[in-house]
């Protein structure tokens, strides 16, 4: 089955030649006839025949020659829009410089044919009469080959788009900007303009030409230089403006966040390259955000932002108040023995995309997986108004949301905070953000520690003396214990149960599973607003200032 592009190559083009030759043929007739006026002749009827014996009688052999000449210029292209596939060389040169070619085989017949015309009129009649027949035919020709170059270029552009997606071309000497608007100019203004010029002469050198045949001659030229330089530049422009149309299109694609955008290259010119560099461009932002995206997911989106903001990295860090929250798995050993590699790689991945989407959502980012433990950091690099909370806020959530999604697996879960370095700990050749401190022991131990509580949820008093009230209100103090491996006790913290059903949080009956807690800066401005009231009793001595007392 022909394809619409072999028809489009094969007949349309065909049709497009035979239109403009048509059209040039038109235009040599009635500038010969009617414009331009015949020198003195002794026999002018019989010049006439002549000439219109050869006008005529040319394209009967030049036709022929002409098709013979124009399948074999264009089987190439017909083969490639045929078969399809990848192009070869042959195939990407008669594509590529098809227009071309067509124009300069057009233009060597017409210009054999003004020859001919006008050798035939020196040898039976005068040189005057061989200069305006002459003229006329390379008028018909400048107007013929502009057409077929500028409707050939425009029809083969699909052709030009496929070799050009298949391969850039190494160097074509082909006619740019440039030169597609001085050929609109040339058949546009100067042709015209250089007939006028040429009929001033005659008019000079023969003072017996008509006035009224002089007026017309004029009236003729600047008609077609009007009516054809404006078609002539509607085209050339076109051609120009089509393509860095589509380049502005896939442009405001880009600015919108679409890096798909990708523009068609159907030309080897200087728009051409427009085109393509516009693609390599977009392909080269999408190589960087594929990069961007890895790197992220790599290392945490925080740090990988933090990286191209800054550009060159150095080792090191900066002394930083951060809030730690480290989970580790119960029993990982004999899941591991229980299981097969496959099920258990599918249970961690479950488990860590719980621990990922909690602690994100809270304002921390992943630290490091380490086997079935995860550490995870709020307050660096990022700062955060609450890091504490947040901290505290994810465990919380954690401890009823595993539970929820992965009750097969058991995890326990430690929240600290403190002062601690945070930076690019490692060597020039590989490192990483990290942070290191005592913060991060302590929430270590603390998940080793909760893996025996009830709620598999424990922190250290100093992370809810520095959360805000609206989070630190839902947790308990209890006892305080010495940690492996530390000197000092640490005074735990659990959340709280639900009051009045003795539940545990973790089961999903607590606050954090009934809905949102009340905004931070309102819920303080409440319990502000009801301890001053509190103290102003107290003062005046209604109400004894006890502390275990003031309401929630």
């Amino acid at each position: 089955m022909t394809s619409r592009l072999e028809i489009r190559v094969r007949w349309v083009l065909l049709v497009v030649v035979g239109v403009a030759n048509a059209i040039g043929s038109v235009v040599v007739l009635l500038f010969a006839t009617f414009v331009l006026p015949d020198p003195p002749l002794e026999d002018r009827d019989y010049a006439r025949m002549v000439n219109a014996a050869a006008f005529f009688g040319y394209p009967v052999v030049a036709a022929p020659v002409a098709l013979l000449l124009g399948l074999w210029l264009w089987r190439p292209v017909v083969t490639f829009v045929r078969d399809g596939g990848d192009p070869d060389r042959q195939q990407r040169r008669a594509v590529l410089l098809g227009p071309l070619r067509l124009t300069m085989l057009v233009g060597a017949l017409w210009t054999v044919g003004a020859l001919g015309w006008a050798v035939l009129d020196i040898i039976l009649f005068t040189g005057r009469l061989a200069v305006k027949t002459g003229l006329t035919c390379l008028l018909g020709a400048a107007t013929t080959c502009t057409i077929v170059y500028l409707l050939s270029e425009r029809l083969l552009r699909p052709a030009a788009a496929l070799v050009l997606g298949a391969e850039r071309p190494k160097r074509f000497r082909l006619p740019g900007v440039t030169t597609r608007v001085m050929l609109a100019w040339a058949l546009g203004t100067a042709i015209p303009v250089f007939g006028l010029i040429c009929v001033a002469i005659a008019a000079l050198a023969a003072p017996d030409i008509n006035v009224g045949q002089l007026a017309v001659t004029i009236l003729g030229l600047g008609g077609v230089a009007l009516l054809a330089g404006v078609y002539v530049i509607y085209m050339a422009t076109r051609a120009i403006a089509d393509p860095i149309r589509a380049v502005r299109t896939g442009m405001a694609q880009v600015e919108r966040g679409d890096l798909g955008a990708e523009v068609a290259v159907y030309d080897a010119s200087e728009v051409g390259q427009l085109q393509a560099g516009f693609n390599h461009m977009v392909a080269g932002l999408r190589e960087n955000e594929r990069l961007r995206d890895l790197f992220g997911r790599h290392v945490g989106e925080e740090v990988a932002d933090l990286a191209l903001e800054r550009g060159d990295i150095t080792l090191g860090g900066e002394t930083r108040e951060v809030a730690v929250l480290f989970v580790d798995l119960t029993g990982s050993t004999r899941l591991a023995d229980t299981r097969s590699p496959d099920e258990v790689v599918g249970l961690l991945n479950r488990f860590f995309g719980v621990v990922v989407s909690v602690v994100a959502k809270h304002g921390g980012w992943i630290n490091k997986f380490e086997g079935d433990a995860a550490l995870a950091i709020f307050g660096a690099p990022t700062q955060l108004e609450d890091s504490a909370g947040g901290a505290l806020g994810a465990a919380r959530e954690l401890a009823v949301r595993l539970r929820a999604e992965v009750p097969m697996l058991d995890a326990g879960v430690g929240v600290s905070a403190g002062p601690v370095v945070a930076g690019y700990i490692g060597a020039e050749e590989r490192f990483e953000y990290t942070v290191i401190g005592d913060p991060v022991n302590e929430a270590a131990r603390l998940s080793d520690l909760a893996k025996d509580e009830a709620g598999r949820v424990l922190a250290s008093a100093t992370v809810l003396d520095l959360a805000h009230l609206a989070e630190s209100d839902e947790w308990d103090v209890g006892r305080s214990v010495t940690l492996r491996g530390r000197s000092r006790p640490t005074r735990l913290g659990s959340p709280r149960r639900a009051p009045g059903t003795g539940s545990d949080p973790a089961s999903g009956v607590g606050r954090t599973a009934r809905g949102a807690r009340i905004p931070r800066p309102l819920r303080r401005s409440r319990r502000l607003l009801l301890g001053a009231l509190i103290l102003s009793k107290a003062t005046k001595g209604a109400i004894p200032p006890d502390k275990s007392e003031e309401p929630e």
